[in-house]
């Protein structure tokens, strides 16, 4: 599904990435810990295609195809997902508007036809429901005055309805209550969890792995990867610490 090999990458002409390989088939769930400033988000902004990020070295294949070299819609419309730590707020846009428009153009994107409002509203619902967000919220502007947790819970409810092959959800867990983590974490599943799908989550607790079982985890640390294991890693470092696992990795 993804593979990376030797993966640079700067920002502000500062080296962040600085070696990275990783390899997720289709079929699993990877997590990646680190220290804060390791390189976790960069390597997600990286693979979405975010402007700032410049790529020095390495590659990334999406299902045999270069991912550094298409546009970040063409990513998208190739099946890459990218949830972000902090969902933004667009005013003015309802997010039944924002969705409908972002399926269509991927699938335009894959030389699909566009669904129509009431195909579209089935699968709306239908996503809905498997995060418990009411309809009436979807008519609201893009996560204004959403909390965190309701912000968190309409980008699940973005990915249930864009369909993505690979996700990439960075720091989904955060801002979140027991509740919502529980029903992100549902919602992950449901969408994700099949043979032909991908996850990489990134985070920097053990609590959203407790609903979404990692097959691998991976710590990162000054911007490569530095030791791989299965569940049990997580609880390591919950236990020890990013220090200690890093020292005896090293």
């Amino acid at each position: 599904m993804l593979q990376i090999s030797d993966l640079h990458a700067t920002v502000a002409d500062k080296p962040i990435l600085k070696g990275l390989s990783l390899t997720i088939n289709a079929g699993e769930v990877h997590a990646i810990m680190g220290p804060n400033g390791a390189g976790k988000s960069t390597l997600g902004y990286t693979l979405g295609g975010r402007p700032g990020y410049e790529v020095t070295g390495g590659s990334a294949m999406l299902e045999g195809a270069d991912l550094l070299e298409m546009e970040p819609h063409e990513r998208a419309a190739a099946g890459l997902f990218l949830g972000f730590q902090y969902p933004v707020e667009i005013p003015g846009v309802s997010n039944l508007q924002f969705l409908r428009e972002a399926l269509n153009a991927q699938r335009k994107g894959r030389g699909e036809a566009p669904l129509s409002g009431g195909e579209f509203l089935k699968i709306a619902r239908e996503k809905s429901a498997l995060l418990k967000m009411d309809m009436e919220m979807l008519k609201r502007p893009v996560n204004v005055g959403f909390s965190g947790g309701e912000k968190k819970r309409a980008e699940m409810v973005q990915m249930g309805i864009l369909d993505p092959k690979l996700a990439i959800l960075d720091e989904t867990d955060s801002g979140l209550d027991i509740d919502a983590l529980r029903i992100c974490g549902e919602g992950i599943n449901a969408i994700m969890r099949r043979p032909d799908k991908a996850v990489l989550l990134i985070t920097h607790y053990q609590r959203l792995l407790d609903y979404v079982k990692p097959d691998f985890v991976h710590v990162l640390a000054g911007g490569r990867i530095v030791k791989s294991g299965g569940p049990e890693l997580a609880h390591e470092l919950e236990e020890r610490g990013y220090e200690a696992v890093e020292g005896a990795a090293a």
